[in-house]
């Protein structure tokens, strides 16, 4: 059994983490500001949930003492303003801090949750995303870097966001509706994390992750409202009204922000894999017709047709 410790541990990614760790009999350490709130990971006797403020090196240091291996899953997709200070912090500052603080420890192996197309075009998100894992590469650590494409699963911010809007608008003017992504589930997300701790050869390599199905963000509109068994109009809306409604969400409190700037530039480049991580792992995708029906509460009717449709009847 190794003791890991998890940044990001109570986020939609950590949870899934935390489950397959404890499934492989681990123990792990979560670090969270709020331990109070937190109180569903205490079920497992595996799990502890240690209040630490990361952004402190020493507390961060001791959180460390005695870990095997450390998983990074830190991440932000909006930030308060336009300057991007919120994504150099959560993003660059925190990575070099965590690094120090393993370098401490005597913590040689890390795991860093990144993204697709980190360090490319204009947005903060992937600018900062790119000097992350500059300063993970140059690191003395025993090193993996995980790139995922769009994640899916129970209460992710894809489907299920599309979920709630679709539900109250019967028109949904939608920008960058071309981007294509490969979305990739949770659980295949989880898998290749646990599974590149357990294995040396991945130790300086980067895994990029898609599902097998590549599909636009018009798409994975039409699809979720399909589920839904909803007829809704989905309209695509030129790059200048994008950016127009990116800027109007720019200044809006992080937690009220729809779309902004930054997601708008980072929707410039597809998210879809250059090389199939999954499959270097040995791990077979989820296609997203297994699993996001069953958490979206769509249409019976349509679950009973595909299963006819697949069983041949």
């Amino acid at each position: 059994m190794s003791k890991i410790v998890i940044l990001g541990g109570t986020g939609f990614v950590g949870r899934a983490v935390v489950n397959r760790l404890v499934a492989e009999g681990h123990a792990v350490d979560v670090l969270s500001r709020n331990r109070e709130r937190q109180r569903d990971l205490l079920v497992y006797p595996q799990v502890r949930v240690v209040s630490t403020d990361v952004y402190d090196t020493a507390q961060l240091q001791r959180a460390l003492n005695g870990a095997d291996a450390v998983i990074n899953l830190i991440g932000i997709l909006n930030a308060a303003g336009a300057s991007g200070r919120g994504f150099e912090r959560a993003h660059v500052q925190l990575t070099e801090q965590l690094i120090k603080a393993c370098e401490g420890a005597g913590v040689k192996r890390l795991v860093q949750m990144s993204a697709l197309n980190a360090g490319k075009g204009e947005s903060h998100y992937l600018r900062t995303r790119g000097l992350a894992e500059a300063a993970v590469k140059e690191s003395k650590l025993d090193w993996t870097l995980i790139r995922p494409s769009v994640i899916f699963g129970p209460g992710d911010g894809l489907y299920c966001r599309f979920a709630a809007l679709l539900k109250i608008a019967p028109v949904l003017p939608l920008a960058r509706a071309s981007a294509r992504f490969a979305p990739v589930w949770v659980g295949d997300v989880s898998s290749a994390i646990v599974q590149s701790l357990a294995r040396v050869e991945t130790i300086g390599c980067t895994y990029e992750l898609g599902g097998p199905d590549v599909c636009t963000l018009k798409e994975i509109c039409e699809y979720t409202a399909q589920t839904l068994g909803l007829r809704r109009l989905i309209i695509p809306i030129p790059n200048f009204v994008a950016r127009l409604q990116g800027l109007a969400f720019d200044y809006l409190p992080v937690p009220l922000k729809a779309f902004s700037t930054d997601n708008y530039r980072s929707l410039l480049i597809d998210s879809v894999p250059e090389s199939d991580g999954l499959a270097e792992l040995g791990i077979a995708p989820k296609p997203i017709d297994l699993v996001v029906p069953l958490y979206l509460g769509g249409s019976k009717q349509r679950m009973l047709d595909d299963y006819r449709a697949e069983a041949g009847r």
